[in-house]
């Protein structure tokens, strides 16, 4: 198969789902979400063989740093369309779809080296797990800045625009900690089955993630429970859920780019 001109299509599907929607929250357009989606469902369509093809000319088990990270915006993005569907999370697309293009095209032309590793079903659930919570936390993470942008445009008396696209305010600060909650017991579950079935997590070369992963965790359930007994919202909600993706986002991928983009020969 060649893989180039599905990436390709994909991207420009990717696009066009986020700049509609997009233009939709900006109301340049009228909404048409049965559109975005189907532009998106084809994309998805478009970047799933490209990633089964890559994962197979993948020698070792494990992808490595470029089809990872196809791999992972594959599942948020199917997670947004689905998760639309009951859910006002729609708009997490206008980031996480052109993301998932991009990564898809870069993965087709740099595929990247696997890792030789066996594959039980104690590690199994490790990986979905893994990945089924950086999905979610990903959809948190662009929620949170849409919950920033509509805080922002509130307290500056501007109700036009943006503000009247997005559902009110409550509503998105209940959905981005409904995320937030999903997230957490898919990494909680990932981190235990890490912790039973993964061979000495603190090895040179998983480090960094265990570290990182566990901060981030801490950060988030620090805002969970500041969320329940202190009523936290708002910008310290917003700073706090960034602060924790960006720092599993580290967990996830950044090792993996030093290792075998930076410091491979």
């Amino acid at each position: 198969m060649q893989a180039l001109p599905f990436a390709t299509i994909a991207l420009v599907l990717y696009l066009a789902a986020a700049i509609w929607q997009g233009m939709t929250l900006l109301r340049r357009v009228p909404p048409r979400r049965g559109i975005v989606r189907v532009m998106g469902a084809l994309a998805l369509l478009l970047h799933i063989p490209v990633i089964v093809e890559l994962l197979e000319r993948t020698p070792g088990f494990l992808p490595g740093f470029t089809t990872s990270v196809a791999l992972f915006m594959a599942v948020a993005a199917n997670l947004v369309l689905v998760a639309s569907l009951f859910k006002p999370v729609l708009n997490a697309g206008i980031a996480l779809f052109p993301l998932a293009g991009i990564a898809l095209l870069i993965a087709t032309g740099l595929p990247s080296h696997g890792i030789e590793g066996g594959i039980t079903p104690g590690i199994l659930l490790h990986i979905v797990t893994s990945t089924l919570a950086f999905a979610l936390l990903a959809i948190a993470a662009v929620q949170a800045v849409l919950v920033g942008l509509q805080n922002q445009a509130l307290r500056h008396h501007h109700i036009r625009g943006i503000v009247q696209s997005l559902p009110p305010l409550t509503t998105m600060e209940r959905l981005l900690f409904e995320l937030i909650w999903a997230g957490m017991v898919l990494l909680t579950i990932s981190m235990v089955s890490g912790a039973i079935f993964i061979d000495n997590l603190f090895a040179q070369h998983l480090a960094h993630k265990t570290v990182l992963s566990l901060v981030a965790w801490g950060v988030l359930a620090a805002l969970l429970i500041g969320r329940h007994r202190f009523g936290w919202r708002g910008m310290r909600a917003v700073k706090w859920t960034l602060s924790g993706c960006g720092l599993l986002l580290l967990a996830y991928f950044g090792s993996k780019f030093v290792l075998e983009i930076l410091l491979t020969p």
